[in-house]
């Protein structure tokens, strides 16, 4: 009661934003049933299709992609069950369909109890994996107390977020006791987890998924197909600025102009991060005195050669990933203001040159690791991320050296599906000899 009073003050107070952005952005407008009401039984038989459910939770975008290669193996191994995907987001949603199927793929209810326990009582999933970090009280004890285990796939828990929660442990430690498995990324998300209130016995140190995923072969069809809708000639250079957030692209652009008159192989590559800023990131491009190129417009082959008066502006969801095995530069945005950078792996995975911004706190040990092998940089600020572009320019034995040793610390670290998998197999057994006793 308290947790849907908490809620339902919060919705209030968030209105007039949400208003705003469903008006201005287009956001918050579908799913509303689902999320205020949870799924009818209806969909969640068509979800379902007659088999008992495993349901994964992936947030957005950057969680859908990263349960790729869990959802697969899990069809696999379980073709007794049916996995389906929930997400928060309308770009996440498009994505799950477009990876996983419509009739896989539905919006997760918020956590007031009624939606919730809708859901779970149309769905009847035989378990719960939330990605990375999703702690809503009442989700996870309606689970629990439905004898649904909910685990955590690829958890992640800063130093700051688990303080928090241990600052208001009376709210927190119940919800984190209830998590039945959690798949740390590091000893370090371990032990925050402990302190928080999960049993020790209920956690493992699986490492982290994203090393999985990580693409590495540019001669795929999604890699190969935009190399020849860029029109990208076999001299030319390509840098790639993805996941921007406002200020970034401005950069980027500043930067592209001062290099490309004495070095003319080079070109550039925007992707901004949030759909609704897509229009204004082109506007940016056209008042630098460049022509834009938007992915969205014409997605037919280009028969010229794309020159160097032309920025590509990738106004599309779910295509980062392929655009990054197009890069020889790439650069991670989200990590030159405050929101602590994007996925790195992805270009590493390539053998791109990868560089990255000072605030990288949501890819920490991954960060620190590719720099300490030498298979990243970090630059400060805009003067220190125009010297590595040139660099990477004027050198490319040495831009070639990072993509190598990137490529190197991926597959040391590679193996974590393997092992959530394994430990996701083990938590079914038990809750299937638990359901034949009862």
């Amino acid at each position: 009661m308290f947790a849907n009073l908490l809620y339902a003050t919060a919705l209030f107070l968030l209105s007039p934003v949400v208003m705003y952005r469903m008006i201005r952005h287009g956001r918050y407008r579908r799913g509303v049933r689902e999320k205020l009401w949870g799924i009818s039984k209806s969909h969640a038989g068509s979800l379902t299709a007659g088999k008992p459910a495993i349901w994964l939770h992936a947030v957005s975008v950057g969680e859908v992609n990263l349960i790729s290669g869990l959802v697969k193996r899990l069809k696999t191994t379980h073709p007794e069950h049916q996995v389906v995907v929930s997400t928060s987001t309308d770009t996440g949603y498009d994505l799950a369909v477009k990876l996983y199927g419509a009739n896989r793929v539905f919006f997760c209810p918020l956590d007031f109890s009624w939606a919730v326990k809708r859901t779970l009582r149309n769905l009847s999933p035989d378990m719960l994996v939330l990605a990375e970090l999703e702690l809503w009280p009442n989700l996870i004890r309606i689970a629990t107390n439905q004898g649904c285990p909910v685990m955590v796939a690829n958890a992640r828990l800063s130093q700051r977020s688990a303080a928090g929660y241990q600052r208001f442990a009376f709210l927190t430690e119940a919800t984190f006791a209830r998590l039945a498995w959690v798949g740390a990324q590091n000893e370090q998300t371990a032990q925050r987890f402990v302190a928080c209130g999960t049993a020790a016995d209920r956690i493992e140190t699986t490492g982290s998924i994203k090393f999985d995923n990580a693409p590495n072969n540019r001669e795929t069809v999604d890699v190969q197909s935009r190399i020849q809708w860029a029109g990208i000639d076999p001299w030319n250079r390509v840098w790639v600025v993805g996941s921007t957030q406002p200020g970034e692209e401005t950069m980027a652009i500043k930067i592209y102009k001062s290099l490309v008159s004495e070095h003319p192989e080079l070109r550039l590559v925007l992707v901004p991060r949030h759909v609704e800023r897509f229009d204004a990131v082109a506007n940016l491009v056209s008042n630098a005195g460049l022509n834009v190129h938007r992915r969205s417009v014409d997605r037919s082959l280009h028969e010229t050669s794309w020159d160097a008066d032309t920025v590509i502006l990738v106004d599309t969801i779910g295509e980062l990933r392929h655009w990054w095995g197009v890069s020889q530069i790439a650069t991670v945005g989200g990590s030159f203001g405050s929101r602590g950078g994007q996925n790195m792996l992805e270009p590493g995975a390539y053998g791109s040159a990868v560089s990255f911004g000072p605030d990288t706190k949501n890819f920490k040990e991954i960060a620190n690791q590719l720099i300490e092998a030498g298979g990243a940089v970090r630059v400060a600020d805009a003067p220190q991320l125009q010297q590595f572009v040139e660099r990477c320019l004027t050198d490319i034995p040495s831009a070639d050296a990072l993509g190598r040793a990137a490529r190197r610390v991926i597959a040391e670290h590679q193996g974590a599906t393997q092992r959530t998998v394994d430990a996701l197999q083990q938590r079914l057994r038990e809750t299937g000899q638990k359901q034949r006793a009862a």
